[in-house]
C-alpha cells in the first residue's frame, strides 16, 4: 500500500501502550488541515459546547527524517524521525494501525544520524538490506492550543504549524507551508468533527498529503505501481494487499503476539493460493520459486500458530471438565509440554524473520505484485471454477458412508477419510481465496459463495481440529505416563475430541449442499 497520498489522517491516542526497553508506543487520532498563510485561526472553542482554548504554548521543533534511498518506509505510510524541541523530543516511528496510526517513541540519545538498533528492527522487514539515511529536515514553528472541556479536561491539542522542509541531497530543496494539526487527547470523534467543521468553514481543507515528510518531498515521491486494467489489476491488487498485511503484522509476530502470527499466516496462505490458482496468468519464472519460499514461511508460522491454538483449546477443554475427571495438575502439565515442544519452532521463526532468505523472498514478492498482469475476466472466473471442482472432487473421496450417524457411540479413528477431509478443507480455502480475487466482477454473488465456502470450511475445520487435538493428547498421555503422572484425564479428553469430530461430520452434508448450490456458483459460468 502506497501511503504517501492523503490518509484522511485520523488516529486515536490512548495512554496504554506497549513498552519495550526504552521504547513506548501508543495509538493516536490526529487530523491535519492545510490553511492559507494569511488566514486567521477561527474560534475553535465555539465549535464545542462549553469548551475553551488555553493560552498558547510556542515550540521550535526540528526533525530529521530517515528512509532508504528509494523511500521504502514512506511507500508503506511509515515515517521515522529524530526530533528536538517540544514536549516529546526523541525518536518517533509512526505506522498505520487499523483506522489510526501507532507511534513508537524512543529517547533521542547522542547519535543524531544513527537509527537506534531497536527501532531499525521494527522496520527491518520494510528496509531489509537498504541503509537508513537522512532524507528530509523539517523545522516547525508551532503554536499549540489546548482545547478544554468545562470541567478542565483536555479534549484535544490544536497546533498551528509554520513549516520549512529541506530535501537533503546534492542540492538542498526548500519549501514552506502552513498546516493545522488537531490531536484528540480525552475528547471523542464528535469533538474532532466539530473542530474540523469550524476549520473548513474558515477556509482550511483536509491535508492533501499524509505527513510533513510527504509534503516536503513533493514531486520526488516514489511513483505507485501502474494500476493495470480489468481482471489483471484485481489479481495484482490482491497480491499487494496480502503483501501489505504480511508486512504490517511482522513486528507483532516478532514480539510473540498470537493474533499477529495468525494474521500473517493467513496472508501468506492467501498469497500462495493466488500464485497457484492463477499460475497460468503470472510469470512462472518468478511465481514458482516465490511460492516455494512462501511455503517455507507458512510452515514456520504454522508450527507456532498450531501450538498457540492447541494450548488454548486444551486449557478450555480441561476447564470444562467436572472436577472428578481432572486428576492432577493436568492443565499445567499440558501447557508445559506444549511450550517445550513449540520452543524450537518459535526460535526458528524468529531467525527466519531477520534472514536474508526472507528479505530475498519479499523482494521477489514486491516485483511480482507490482508487475502488470494481463488477464480476461472470463479466464479468471474459469480458474476459480476449476479450483472449486478440485475441492469438490477431494471431498467426494470421503464417502458419505463414513459419516457417523450416532451422537453417543464413540467412533473409531478413520485416518484415510480424515486425510481426504483435511485436504478438501485446504482446497476449499484456495477456492475461497480465488473467489475473493474475482469478487469485483460480481460482488453480491461472490459474497454468497464466499460465505458458504467459509461455513463449509468451518465444519471441516472443526473436524480437523478435533482429530489433531485427539492425536496430540495421545502423545501427551504417553509422555505423562513416562513422567510418572496420571494420563486418565488425557484419555477423557481424547474421547471428547472423537465425539466432537463426529459431531462436526454430521453437519457436513448440509454445508456441502449449500456451498455447491447453483445459486452460489452460477456467476462463474457467465
Amino acid at each position: 500500500m502506497h501511503g504517501y497520498g492523503s490518509l484522511g489522517a485520523m488516529t486515536l491516542r490512548t495512554s496504554a501502550g506497549r513498552v519495550t526497553g526504552d521504547m513506548t508506543s501508543h495509538l493516536e487520532i490526529e487530523s491535519t488541515f492545510d490553511l492559507p498563510d494569511d488566514a486567521p485561526l477561527p474560534d475553535l472553542a465555539a465549535a464545542v459546547d462549553g469548551a475553551s482554548l488555553d493560552r498558547p504554548a510556542r515550540h521550535q521543533l526540528r526533525a530529521l527524517y530517515f528512509d532508504t534511498p528509494r523511500l521504502r518506509l514512506l511507500a508503506h505510510a511509515v515515517t521515522l524521525r529524530r526530533r528536538t524541541g517540544g514536549t516529546d523530543a526523541g525518536w518517533h516511528l509512526k505506522r498505520p494501525a487499523g483506522r489510526g496510526r501507532e507511534e513508537i517513541h524512543a529517547p533521542a540519545g547522542r547519535a543524531a544520524r544513527t537509527v537506534p538498533a531497536a527501532l531499525r528492527q521494527q522496520v527491518a522487514v520494510l528496509v531489509r538490506d537498504a541503509p537508513l539515511e537522512p532524507v528530509v529536515q523539517i523545522s516547525t514553528a508551532r503554536t499549540e492550543y489546548p482545547l478544554r472541556a468545562a470541567d478542565g479536561t483536555v479534549l484535544a491539542l490544536v497546533a498551528d504549524d509554520r513549516v520549512t522542509g529541506e530535501v537533503l541531497g546534492a542540492a538542498v530543496v526548500t519549501s514552506h507551508w502552513r498546516e493545522i494539526e488537531v490531536e484528540l487527547v480525552d475528547g471523542d470523534e464528535e469533538v474532532l468533527d466539530a473542530v474540523a467543521q469550524a476549520l473548513e468553514a474558515a477556509g482550511a481543507r483536509p491535508a492533501r498529503l499524509a505527513s510533513k515528510l510527504a509534503h516536503a518531498l513533493g514531486d520526488r515521491l516514489p511513483a505507485p505501481p501502474p494500476p493495470g486494467h480489468g481482471a489483471g489489476a484485481e489479481i495484482s491488487g490482491y497480491l499487494r494487499a496480502q503483501r501489505d498485511t504480511l508486512l504490517r503484522h511482522e513486528p507483532g509476530v516478532r514480539a510473540g503476539d498470537p493474533d499477529a502470527v495468525h494474521d500473517m499466516r493467513v496472508a501468506v496462505r492467501r498469497l500462495r493460493s493466488t500464485l497457484q490458482t492463477f499460475r497460468p496468468l503470472l510469470d512462472a519464472a518468478a511465481g514458482e520459486p516465490l511460492r516455494a519460499e512462501l511455503k517455507w514461511l507458512a510452515d514456520l508460522l504454522g508450527e507456532v500458530r498450531d501450538a498457540d491454538v492447541q494450548a488454548a483449546r486444551l486449557a478450555e477443554a480441561v476447564a470444562a471438565l467436572p472436577e472428578d475427571l481432572v486428576v492432577g495438575p493436568v492443565a499445567d502439565q499440558l501447557t508445559g509440554y506444549l511450550a517445550e515442544e513449540a520452543a524450537p519452532a518459535r526460535a526458528e521463526l524468529g531467525r527466519a524473520l531477520a534472514s536474508p532468505r526472507l528479505y530475498a523472498a519479499l523482494d521477489a514478492l514486491d516485483a511480482l505484485a507490482d508487475a502488470p498482469v494481463r488477464a480476461g475476466r472470463k479466464r479468471v472466473r474459469r480458474l476459480v471454477a476449476g479450483a472449486l471442482r478440485r475441492a469438490d472432487k477431494e471431498l467426494e473421496s470421503a464417502t458419505d458412508s463414513d459419516v457417523p450417524t450416532s451422537s453417543t457411540a464413540l467412533p473409531a479413528p478413520a485416518p484415510v477419510r480424515d486425510a481426504h477431509l483435511h485436504h478438501a478443507r485446504r482446497l476449499y480455502k484456495k477456492a475461497r481465496y480465488a473467489a475473493e480475487v474475482a469478487a469485483p466482477q460480481a460482488p453480491g454473488a461472490a459474497r454468497k459463495l464466499i460465505r458458504r465456502l467459509t461455513a463449509l470450511q468451518d465444519v471441516l475445520g472443526a473436524h480437523q481440529d478435533a482429530v489433531v487435538t485427539g492425536q496430540l493428547l495421545g502423545r501427551l498421555a504417553l509422555r505423562a505416563t513416562q513422567d510418572g503422572a496420571s494420563s486418565f484425564t488425557c484419555g477423557v479428553l481424547v474421547a471428547e475430541q472423537r465425539l466432537a469430530a463426529a459431531a462436526a461430520l454430521r453437519l457436513l452434508p448440509r454445508a456441502r449442499e449449500r456451498a455447491g448450490a447453483a445459486a452460489a456458483r452460477d456467476w462463474l459460468e457467465d
